[in-house]
């Protein structure tokens, strides 16, 4: 999985960091248990203040991605990267009319969202990232 996540990861950042019509940013995590950091590819939605917000939408699975279980093990240890340029990030997962403001922006500009979020039992985290 490793190898091929890698190529993936290799071929959308020539593409200007986008997939699918969606704009990518690279979450890099430690690993919760194997405390070994790990490159994800997830797509990002601009909140200000050179803020990001991702989902952990797993494609509407009815578990939480990888990443989000390892952020939330280790959260001083997460960096995100897009453009070259990679820094640490601060992780706050949004709750409430914050997190369902957030939703409503995603959806609007990522409609697929709206499908995951139906497709799952789960309330879908949403992380920002600054």
């Amino acid at each position: 999985m490793g190898m091929m996540k890698n190529l993936m990861i290799g071929i959308h950042k020539r593409t200007g960091d986008r997939f699918a019509g969606m704009d990518l940013l690279y979450i890099t995590t430690v690993g919760a248990k194997s405390g070994k950091e790990r490159t994800s590819p997830v797509a990002r939605f601009a909140d200000g203040d050179g803020a990001w917000l991702v989902v952990a939408s797993n494609n509407g699975a009815e578990r939480n991605p990888a990443w989000y279980h390892n952020l939330k093990a280790h959260p001083d240890q997460v960096w995100i990267e897009h453009g070259g340029t990679k820094r640490h990030a601060t992780p706050q997962e949004l709750t409430g009319t914050e997190r369902e403001a957030a939703l409503q922006r995603i959806v609007a500009a990522q409609p697929r969202f709206a499908g995951y979020e139906r497709k799952t039992s789960r309330v879908l985290p949403i992380i920002r990232l600054s």
